[in-house]
């Protein structure tokens, strides 16, 4: 195997199924054919990878709303990267796309197998991936479509300084509501206070979270949007105002666990306030992409909307970098660039 695959092909595969905490050893770097274009299909040579959590479950060889990847299979994910030879009238050689690409550095494709789009004209690669991309989309199909968010309203966004919370928490601030965070670290809290207009966060490392919850959220929460599960989807319940919202997006303190999973403790809590919970599921929300996609571009060309990406450089870097998210390691998107 090549040191960098600069110039050639390269595939990262599931090698093992993850007990518990992700391990490099889960995964494999091959070098590979480079890929032929047929008829009605492109070259892509990619030039960054996003690593979401929802990997996490990808991995796992068990019943879910997408097939799981397969030992000895390319591992799944988005990216984006740029047509280097076209045998299809809809994406010239030159043409920035993203879809889901996945762990490769060239894949050849009609573009329906892996979902893919045109890069909007001035957008990067970082925001098509990450404010444009699945977790962007994944913030707003949940906390517009989902929570609701209306002015007074008081939000709380759990793992608030990841992809997904951080633009879930500016689309309610914009809506008008009250925006708290939950995310681990002094520098994570700052950036959702001081940059992305959130009125308070709780550093859950360092700060009785129950307490900090109360106090700040004297009048209950009205929505509570959840990346996280475990304790801190209780204390959320447990701090409901009337007909409140809790928008189930992710569990990531559940996913590397390998005994029985609790339940909330609080969940009954849902009756005594009138209050809904509900989980989705982006690919439902398919249809309303573009839209949606519309709308984020406004905000981000407004100002009204940031962004903040963490990337690791080097191919090799991928299951580093998907390890990093579940060891809060990461600030906003997690990326990488494989262009060197």
């Amino acid at each position: 195997m090549s040191e960098n695959g600069a110039g050639q092909n390269q595939h990262i595969l599931l090698a093992a199924r993850p007990s518990g905490a992700i391990k490099a050893t889960d995964f494999e770097i091959v070098d590979a054919p480079m890929p032929t274009p047929g008829a009605g299909e492109i070259l892509i040579k990619a030039d960054f990878l996003a690593v979401e959590p929802a990997m996490r479950g990808w991995m796992e060889d068990r019943a879910s709303y997408v097939p799981p990847v397969r030992i000895g299979e390319v591992m799944r994910g988005q990216g984006t990267g740029t047509v280097e030879a076209s045998n299809h009238p809809d994406f010239p050689v030159g043409t920035a796309v993203t879809g889901m690409l996945g762990w490769r550095r060239y894949i050849a494709t009609d573009g329906k197998s892996v979902s893919l789009r045109k890069l909007p004209e001035g957008v990067s690669p970082a925001v098509a991936l990450n404010v444009l991309g699945l977790t962007g989309l994944t913030a707003y199909f949940g906390m517009l479509d989902l929570g609701k968010p209306e002015t007074g309203n008081t939000v709380l966004v759990s793992g608030a300084a990841g992809a997904t919370g951080s633009v879930a928490g500016q689309l309610a601030r914009i809506a008008g509501a009250r925006v708290v965070g939950i995310a681990g670290g002094s520098e994570k809290c700052a950036w959702l206070v001081d940059e992305l207009g959130f009125e308070a966060a709780i550093d859950y490392k360092r700060e009785d979270t129950a307490q900090r919850v109360a106090d700040l959220c004297p009048q209950g929460v009205d929505i509570y949007y959840d990346n996280v599960g475990g304790d801190i989807l209780d204390i959320a319940l447990d701090n409901l105002a009337l007909h409140a919202r809790v928008v189930l997006c992710g569990g990531i303190s559940r996913y590397n666990a390998t005994g029985p999973l609790a339940g909330p403790a609080n969940y009954f809590n849902l009756v005594y306030k009138r209050a809904r919970m509900e989980g989705f599921i982006l690919i439902d929300y398919a249809p309303r992409f573009a839209a949606a996609t519309k709308v984020l571009v406004e905000h981000l060309n407004t100002g009204a909307l940031r962004h903040r990406e963490t990337i690791l450089e080097g191919f090799d870097q991928l299951p580093k970098a998907l390890m990093h998210l579940f060891s809060g390691l990461n600030i906003g998107k997690q990326l990488v660039d494989i262009t060197r």
